[in-house]
């Protein structure tokens, strides 16, 4: 299941990444509790048709570099994102982003709405959407003394979480469920998720730009799997009423890992929307 291919280092700190195929680009951003594994089903075929697909793990995440003083929230990977962009020379660049990637996507938006061509958000946290009901738990009960988990029992927290995301009967297959694991399975690895991704399950960060998302002007498709149990679908009619020029697309059957429920709609998506007149 590996997508990236090589490394990136970037204002001191190095990310895995993949740079594929050749034409206007476009960057993926991975949500949570999760990495880029998350898009092996669709990055390929965005390269397929055409596009130049840039894909990487967020700071902390993944096969990231994980460092123990450095800042991984929403807003430090906001401004990562710009230094990731400039170090490939990229000035204007088409965004898909999930879940808490997509709180990044629409910071790096407002903040810099020359340089974005068009934005998709799937599954987004959005205003006081996150965290969830059960990541509250984990964070009031686990996040103070996770150390005290052993790796049997933090497997178990994290795949009852994972089982969540998607809508198929049976939830994840193995080797899928197997994939997101993987970077978890060592004391770095579980100290890693609890510091550098719950630790910043904040809505702060969405909650403080709501009131700047009718700013926005670039192209904006709101993808939502209709099953979603950790972002309700009310929160993807908001944004769809609150920027002007969003569209909300709604997949039926699929749950908040949209791309594992239905990645060929997923993929279709997202070509069909490149295809939209980008902002001058």
């Amino acid at each position: 299941m590996a997508l990236l291919t090589d490394d990136l280092v970037v204002d001191g700190v190095r990310l895995a990444y993949r740079d594929h195929g050749r034409g206007e680009p476009v960057v993926f951003i991975h949500g949570t509790p999760s990495h880029s594994c998350e898009w092996r089903n669709v990055v390929p075929r965005i390269e397929a048709a055409g596009y130049r697909a840039v894909t990487y793990d967020l700071l902390g995440y993944g096969l990231s570099e994980r460092p123990t003083s450095r800042d991984t929230s929403v807003a430090a990977q906001t401004d990562l994102l710009g230094a990731v962009l400039a170090e490939l020379g990229l000035d204007r660049v088409n965004i898909v982003a999930h879940d808490i990637g997509g709180a990044i996507g629409q910071r790096f938006a407002i903040a810099h709405p020359e340089r974005v061509r068009r934005l998709v958000l799937i599954d987004t946290v959005s205003y006081d959407s996150w965290p969830s009901a059960t990541w509250r738990k984990i964070i009031d009960e686990h996040l103070d003394d996770y150390r005290n988990l052993t790796q049997d029992a933090f497997n178990a927290l994290l795949t009852r979480q994972l089982e969540m995301t998607v809508a198929t009967g049976g939830g994840m297959a193995e080797d899928v469920l197997d994939a997101y694991l993987a970077p978890h399975q060592s004391a770095l690895g579980r100290a890693s998720f609890f510091e550098h991704q719950v630790r910043h399950y904040d809505s702060k960060y969405t909650e403080e730009i709501s009131d700047q998302l009718g700013g926005l002007t670039m192209p904006v498709r709101v993808l939502w799997g209709a099953d979603d149990r950790w972002q309700p679908l009310d929160y993807a009619r908001r944004l769809g009423d609150d920027i002007p020029t969003a569209e909300l697309v709604v997949i039926p059957n699929a749950g908040h890992f949209v791309m594992e429920d239905a990645p060929e709609r997923v993929t279709r998506e997202i070509i069909d929307f490149l295809a939209v007149p980008a902002s001058v």
